[in-house]
């Protein structure tokens, strides 16, 4: 472990990072973990436990939750971001002040946001100065939280510009059942994780509506394509989506039980309404939002994107799932790597 990085704010206490806070204070870091919600914080200080987004995980005795931003951060040598795409705003706003240049922050959400069609870093960077750009870093690859917090195998993709900033979280991070690898495609890791969710979402459509093992690797497959040609479109490096933030984490959202977003999409293909899925949910299922971003991105790139087009449909109760697939299948013929 780093000798200079030892206190670490996790900012946002859902289930992902809970699983990180968990992980990085059994490491023997002092870490505080902010929530938003004050029966969270109740929880995990009373209980050691997140019964609301990790319930029945015992967390160690050291795992301090607390409700204050400037509280969560203090004193500490890096942050793990890992609030909700569409309230990461929000939040950057009120703890760059904080801050201050040169605080390190390493960003665990996977998401777009909705209005600006933003990546989270761009986010950050929009709120915090220009000379904390450098120290901003991602986290992404095929993490399920319950699995990281029960301490089961798990490889991701830590990117920055900064090498030596990556490294030494590298190495914070690391375990023997938490290998990390370093990247410098912020922006290809991040499409990647975002974009997953998407296709998680369509996945799930073809699952509910049990058109068979094959429609849902053909959907694998023609979805990393649609994310493969933003990416390169936007300047991401093709090869980023081969790794563990783009296939690894596609294959493990759109096939894995644990996944939110496939389970929304497979209650969609089973006729059942978004908003009555959403609404029982507890936790964010970050497809939904990051679909209407991603459409936007697509457009605004001019890339053809038919997949997260015929989700958009779906989630706009604009079509019915079985009629965004036969669209879908009865599209003109085309070449494969077209």
């Amino acid at each position: 472990m780093s000798s200079t990085i030892n206190n670490i704010g996790v900012i946002g206490a859902g289930a992902w990072g809970t699983a990180l806070a968990k992980h990085l204070a059994e490491k023997g870091l002092a870490v505080r973990l902010w929530a938003y919600e004050p029966t969270v914080v109740e929880s995990i200080n009373t209980s050691h436990e997140n019964s609301v987004y990790l319930k029945g995980v015992t967390l160690p005795p050291g795992l301090v939750a607390t409700s204050s931003l400037v509280e969560a951060i203090h004193a500490c040598h890096g942050l793990l971001f890992a609030v909700p795409s569409h309230a990461a705003r929000v939040i950057m706003r009120e703890l760059a002040p904080h801050l201050g240049d040169a605080r390190p922050v390493v960003c665990a959400t996977k998401g777009i946001e909705e209005e600006s069609a933003k990546l989270m870093t761009q986010v950050m960077e929009d709120e915090l100065p220009t000379s904390a750009h450098r120290a901003l870093m991602v986290l992404s690859g095929p993490s399920f939280a319950s699995e990281l917090s029960e301490g089961r195998p798990t490889a991701v993709c830590l990117a920055g510009s900064d090498h030596t900033l990556v490294r030494s979280f590298q190495e914070v991070l690391m375990t023997s059942t938490f290998r990390v690898y370093a990247d410098t495609d912020v922006l290809g890791v991040q499409l990647g994780g975002a974009l997953k969710n998407v296709m998680a979402l369509a996945a799930g459509v073809i699952d509910g509506l049990n058109l068979g093992l094959n429609a849902r690797a053909a959907l694998i497959t023609r979805g990393l394509a649609e994310t493969i040609r933003l990416g390169v479109a936007m300047g991401a490096d093709p090869r980023t989506f081969y790794g563990l933030s783009g296939v690894g984490d596609l294959v493990l959202t759109c096939t894995g039980a644990l996944s939110r977003n496939h389970a929304v999409g497979v209650q969609l293909g089973r006729g059942e309404r978004l908003e009555t899925i959403l609404a029982g949910m507890q936790a964010v299922a970050e497809g939904v939002r990051t679909a209407r971003a991603a459409l936007t991105l697509a457009r605004r790139h001019q890339v053809d994107m038919p997949i997260t087009q015929e989700i958009n449909t779906v989630l706009d109760n604009k079509k019915s799932c079985q009629q965004a697939v036969s669209d879908l299948m009865e599209r003109d013929a085309k070449p494969e790597k077209g």
